[in-house]
């Protein structure tokens, strides 16, 4: 990220910038131990609810929830940002898209967690085959599940720090 960052002409934020761009991601937990993924329809994987930044994203964290409900259908007023720090940053390369004529390219996703008591879901299938609630333990990533395990029960709101 940081040799994008220095490039005199980057655009870390968009998502024409094909040497790397910034994209915002949800670790929603509910109540039981549990965390919500995606099944990606284009990428045929499983994956945190998250996306591209958008011109009216007044921050990273703000991405993250939009892209949260816009995937899962599940109502912002229930959902609570636990920090206003991202938990994680993922780095992952993001093959050739022909139908969007856009390169392999890498994405910086910096992620944020969030607490829900709402079951509703209503996933946009247009980009989402599948969403399902895990146990915390079968995040894949060792780090980010160690993060997420280490988040004592309290909510914060982000614009108050």
């Amino acid at each position: 990220m940081r040799e994008v960052l220095d490039l005199p002409d980057a655009s870390p934020t968009s998502r024409e910038e094909f040497r790397g761009h910034v994209t915002a991601g949800a670790v929603l937990m509910d109540g039981q131990g549990r965390v919500l993924r995606i099944h990606h329809r284009s990428l045929n994987t499983w994956l945190f609810p998250g996306g591209h930044l958008e011109a009216g994203d007044r921050s990273l964290a703000g991405a993250a929830l939009r892209e949260l409900c816009e995937e899962t259908g599940i109502a912002t007023e229930s959902v609570t940002a636990v920090d206003a720090v991202p938990v994680d940053i993922d780095v992952h390369d993001i093959p050739e898209n022909r139908a969007k004529a856009e390169p392999e390219h890498t994405h910086f996703d910096f992620r944020y967690v969030f607490r829900t008591c709402s079951p509703e879901l209503s996933p946009q299938y247009e980009e989402v085959t599948d969403v399902r609630w895990f146990p915390v333990e079968d995040i894949p990533d060792e780090r980010l599940r160690s993060r997420v395990q280490g988040f004592p029960d309290r909510s914060e709101n982000p614009a108050s720090r």
